[in-house]
């Protein structure tokens, strides 16, 4: 798993083998308490940014855990959660037990093929970009826009490369030699790379904002597509 070559399923799937490593390969800890809060925080940016409303039905890609979506479900019609990894799916199933609103489902790594176009209201990737390639994050972007329904919303969040603290990110992930750069090395993020992104794949009403670490970025489908 160490290869840089390792595919994304593949290296998921190992990392989320227990679920002592998977929590620790999302999050950093498993203490409930601390997961409630993060999720909290994540859901109170998607209200501010996107919004968030109880006819929606939101789909988060990466899901890991379920960490946002035990918080987000009960706000929500109905809660998607795709992942690349079965595994960690299996461990976000058994968060959820109760959650009668959810729905998970596995995807390739590259696209949201499993979902229908124009099905969902809103969909989210909270720290998962970091863990992928430009051109896959850009994908995911243009796979948003297919399965969002005309007016839906989309937001997503990375490390941002021009914070002191996103520069300290990349120098840690730097000082990997080249030919042992695990495949989940994190990856930063810059604004002027995520309000492209989206801009191209469609979206208007991008905005973008940078606070700490993170940069974030949202937008809005055309209601005429």
């Amino acid at each position: 798993m160490n290869s840089q070559n390792a595919g994304y399923k593949e290296t998921w799937n190992a990392l989320a083998a227990t679920a002592e490593s998977a929590y620790a390969h999302v999050a950093g800890y498993s203490d409930e308490q601390r997961l409630k809060a993060s999720a909290e925080t994540t859901v109170a940016g998607l209200r501010q940014t996107i919004g968030v409303h109880p006819t929606d039905t939101f789909l988060e890609i990466g899901c890991g855990v379920g960490r946002v979506g035990r918080e987000l479900a009960p706000l929500v019609a109905h809660w998607i959660g795709c992942d690349v990894s079965e595994n960690m799916l299996q461990h976000a199933q058994h968060r959820l037990q109760g959650v009668a609103n959810v729905s998970l489902t596995p995807i390739s790594g590259y696209d949201l093929r499993p979902i229908p176009d124009r099905s969902v209201d809103a969909v989210y990737c909270t720290v998962v970009f970091m863990h992928l390639q430009e051109w896959d994050r850009y994908a995911y972007v243009c796979e948003a826009f297919r399965i969002l329904k005309p007016g839906g919303r989309f937001f997503c969040d990375n490390a941002n490369l021009a914070s002191d603290e996103g520069w300290n990110l990349f120098l840690a992930s730097a000082a990997f030699p080249p030919s042992n750069r695990p495949q989940h090395l994190s990856r930063c993020s810059t604004v002027p790379e995520i309000d492209c992104f989206l801009r191209r794949a469609g979206f208007q009403e991008v905005q973008t904002k940078t606070t700490g670490v993170w940069v974030f970025g949202w937008g809005v489908k055309p209601t005429q597509t």
